[in-house]
């Protein structure tokens, strides 16, 4: 009897606490996804800087000068940042291991979404080069204008830039771009050019690339993107079309085979260090360097937004192998060791950890090698973390700190500077027993105070006058709007970033098609380049004749060490930067000499719509004085003549005088009909509707 009386009181109590654990899992389930609920941002490279480049990453605050700051190679550009290139300086960027671009002198770019699968830039102010090498499936990679956005559908290149009176224009050397904007949707195919002015057909003109200017554009880019490789061939713009991929460094580089195509800065991995198979870890990379390198020594820290403390190497290939992959030290030398080729690579500001020593008034770190505990953090407007998996991960120990040489050491005041080896502090080895590691830079105070300080470290960056405020207020269109994490602002709609509504993008692009005329003109020379064209070839022939003759000088010189390897190339960078402002010069002439003569164009026709619109207006004013005089004449006619004053003057009988009145209707509709040819043309007299102007329907009654 008491089995049978607890047992219902046991149901009872497991069917309450079945309840609560199923509302708890499904609460829990419920606040999960909340917690993954944003995409991971990633980020582009900042590969080459010539000349002056600012960077502002503060566009949704103020934007005032302070916050633009000089920037250099291997600088992280993530969604929110502009960079603007002053007057003969360009910048080259590298947003995959295969897709590039470079900011032309006086320009400007956005950056408004770089996540996997999606980038979305916009082109402000002058022009850039777009050289697309690798598109997945339904990945999207399109640049903002003020008159739509343009989507790189194919992998080729492709040139953007703005004309003087405000237009867009759009060349497609190689690929497939589709134009979304206001004016309706539309594609451009390789070889044709796209400008826009507005939103009517006069105003959206395709036309055909010159192939003169074709190769002068591609002889420029690609002695620029590869100035030891490149020898001239795509001078030749069909040189061009028939193996476009000749430089593509996915072809070229062994450093491919080993690391994914979507980390930035593959292709310099085989230029400065070797592979290996390294036991345990399969092949790694090792740079070469002197004794006594170690890892993330040789340049400096700064804040990103969002990803926090960031390190900006001074090493020529440091960009991959501190934002990717681990470090190890096998037989006294360090090995990079990167994620497989066949994964998705997730950026990181910086794989180390950190070990604040309070009580030396020092700050260190250390890299993190392969089986070291690491989650990535993202920071909002106030600096706080947040975590896309909503767990902290905290580091129980790190390989590398029992690795001779491995932690980097300096005083807290010269945190905040660049990193070398006069900026080294001395340590005792000891002083670590019992540190605890920190991932997390900002969770700890020392270190926090330290990493918010590096950001006035940074050189200043004047704009020219009344840029700042043309570049805010200057609004483009994307077909999408752009990806935004949660914990952050909506950096697209304070960079004044729109999409374009679903109506235009339905609508077909109406466009003036000038591609039998240009052909027509000249073998695909547009209006003015022909006359022009001898200056930029002359200027590219002497050009390739002084880069001939560097080639064979720096050849037959013997090797010589890593740094005079470095001066080396600086050279040839310097002479390369030269050619490409001289044959810059040429193609800008070239284009100003086809406006000034399709402005000369404009002109005539306006003064011949001006002289056409007087002549209809004063034979408007000679139909209307024929009008008049022809109803005058009517109506003198029909009026009854005064009986009185024909008898006076003529005192005859009256059978007469009516014969005689019949004779002086005669002579005086003789004498009206002469005045009236004196007073209108011959085609005065015809009835209205006859003889309309050019303005008027031919063949009506």
């Amino acid at each position: 009897m008491n089995k049978l009386k607890v047992w219902p009181h046991l149901t009872v109590v497991f069917v309450i606490f079945a309840a609560l654990g199923m509302a708890a899992a499904y609460f829990w389930m419920r606040e999960e996804p909340k917690t993954q609920a944003f995409t991971v941002p990633s980020a582009a490279r900042v590969e080459r800087v010539d000349g002056e480049v600012g960077i502002n990453r503060n566009l949704t605050a103020d934007a005032s000068q302070e916050q633009w700051v000089e920037v250099t190679p291997n600088t992280p550009l993530t969604t929110g940042d502009r960079l603007y290139a002053r007057e003969d300086a360009r910048a080259g960027i590298a947003f995959t291991g295969r897709n590039f671009a470079r900011l032309e002198p006086n320009s400007a770019l956005d950056v408004l979404s770089l996540s996997d699968g999606r980038t979305q830039l916009a082109l402000r102010e002058g022009s850039a080069i777009f050289n697309i090498g690798e598109l997945a499936p339904e990945e999207m990679f399109e640049v903002a204008t003020p008159h739509g956005a343009v989507d790189f559908q194919q992998p080729g290149l492709y040139e953007m830039g703005y004309n003087d009176d405000g237009s867009t224009f759009v060349s497609v050397l190689s690929g497939l771009a589709q134009v979304v904007g206001l004016a309706g949707s539309g594609e451009i195919s390789k070889g044709e050019m796209l400008t826009l002015l507005g939103q009517t057909a006069a105003q959206v003109v395709l036309s055909r690339l010159s192939p003169e200017y074709a190769g002068g554009l591609l002889d420029d880019y690609y002695g620029y993107q590869y100035p030891d490789l490149y020898d001239g061939r795509y001078n030749d713009y069909d040189a061009y079309l028939q193996d476009p991929y000749y430089y593509d460094p996915y072809n070229r580089y062994a450093s491919y085979r080993y690391v994914p195509a979507d980390v930035p800065g593959v292709y310099d991995l085989d230029a400065y260090g070797d592979w290996a198979n390294v036991d345990g870890y399969g092949y790694a990379w090792s740079p070469r360097v002197e004794d006594g390198w170690a890892p993330y020594r040789q340049g400096y820290w700064t804040m990103d937004d969002p990803y926090g403390l960031t390190w900006v190497s001074s090493e020529p290939w440091g960009y991959a192998p501190y934002h990717y992959g681990r470090w190890v030290n096998a037989n006294n030398r360090w090995y990079w060791i990167p994620d497989g080729a066949g994964t998705q690579p997730v950026y990181s500001p910086a794989l180390v950890a950190f070990v604040p020593l309070a009580d030396e008034n020092q700050i260190a770190w250390v890299p993190l090698a392969p089986g070291d505990a690491y989650a990535p953090v993202y920071y909002d407007a106030n600096w706080q973390p947040h975590y896309p998996d909503g767990r902290q991960v905290v580091a129980e120990r790190v390989i590398n700190f029992g690795v001779p040489g491995a932690v980097t050491v300096v005083s807290a005041d010269a945190f905040d500077r660049r990193i070398d080896r006069g900026a080294l502090a001395r340590f005792d080895p000891r002083t670590f027993e019992g540190k605890r590691p920190v991932l997390d830079p900002l969770s700890h105070a020392m270190l926090r105070q330290a990493a918010l300080g590096t950001a006035v470290a940074r050189r200043g960056f004047v704009l020219p006058p009344g840029l700042a405020k043309r570049l805010d207020d200057r609004q483009v269109f994307t077909s999408a709007r752009p990806d935004a994490p949660p914990f952050r602002d909506d950096r697209a709609r304070g960079m004044r970033a729109e999409v374009v509504p679903d109506k235009q993008k339905k609508e077909k692009l109406r466009v003036k098609d000038d591609r039998q005329a240009v052909d027509a003109q000249a073998p695909g020379a547009p209006r003015g380049v022909a006359e022009d064209g001898r200056l930029a070839r002359e200027a590219r022939q002497r050009e390739k004749t002084l880069e001939r003759a560097a080639r064979r000088q720096q050849l037959s010189r013997p090797q010589g060490s890593p740094a005079r390897a470095e001066a080396e190339r600086a050279r040839a960078s310097e002479q390369q930067r030269a050619r490409g402002e001289r044959v810059g010069h040429a193609r800008q002439a070239d284009r100003e000499a086809a406006r000034q003569q399709e402005n000369v164009i404009r002109q005539q026709q306006r003064v011949a719509a001006q002289q056409q619109g007087e002549a209809r207006r004063r034979e408007a004013e000679h139909r209307a004085a024929a009008r008049r005089a022809q109803q005058q004449q009517v109506q003198r006619v029909r009026a009854p003549q005064p009986r009185v004053n024909v008898e006076r003057q003529h005192p005859r009988p009256r059978p007469a005088a009516q014969a005689s009145s019949g004779q002086v209707r005669k002579q005086q509709t003789h004498a009206q009909q002469g005045r009236g040819r004196a007073q209108g043309p011959p085609q005065a007299a015809k009835p209205q509707g006859q003889g309309q102007g050019r303005g008027g329907k031919k063949g009506r009654p």
